[in-house]
């Protein structure tokens, strides 16, 4: 039984699920300043086991992004990922101020629209909102390697 446990996600369960999905990997300082500069941090475990997390980043007042949504490949196509991004937008609205608009923002992997899609996101562009945008900003020896 997947449980949700909330801003008890370590370092090393954070570089190790990163590493599970083939994302980029962080220096330990990087992963440890980006999790405790989150809002709101929700693990989803299978007993001890990180399976799934998502982190809430933003100034909790305007602005609020969805970042790391990840789920392990395993354990994919099990609603780990609706539970966890729901236990995310529920702690945004629980925030946002009565009688104000909070956005709630993410990038999100290509091919994976339609999972976002059904929790109310919408994509950019339309015809009022531009698209997104994004510069990797890194060391040149960094850029080499690629």
């Amino acid at each position: 039984m997947i449980a949700l446990k909330e801003n008890k996600i370590t370092v090393s369960e954070y570089l190790r699920i990163r590493e599970q999905v083939g994302w980029r990997p962080l220096l330990q300082d990087q992963a440890a300043q980006a999790l405790d500069h989150s809002l709101y941090v929700v693990g989803a475990y299978d007993g001890e086991w990180l399976v799934g997390m998502g982190r809430i980043v933003g100034d909790g007042a305007v602005i609020c992004y969805v970042q790391d949504l990840i789920v392990v490949p395993e354990y994919q196509k099990q609603k780990i990922g609706s539970m966890v991004l729901e236990t995310l937008m529920a702690y945004v609205e629980h925030i946002r101020k009565n009688g104000s608009q909070m956005m709630l923002c993410l990038m999100c992997a290509k091919g994976r629209e339609s999972f976002y899609e059904k929790h109310g996101f919408i994509a950019r562009p339309t015809q009022e909102l531009g698209p997104g945008m994004i510069q990797y900003l890194r060391d040149e020896k960094m850029e080499r390697q690629e």
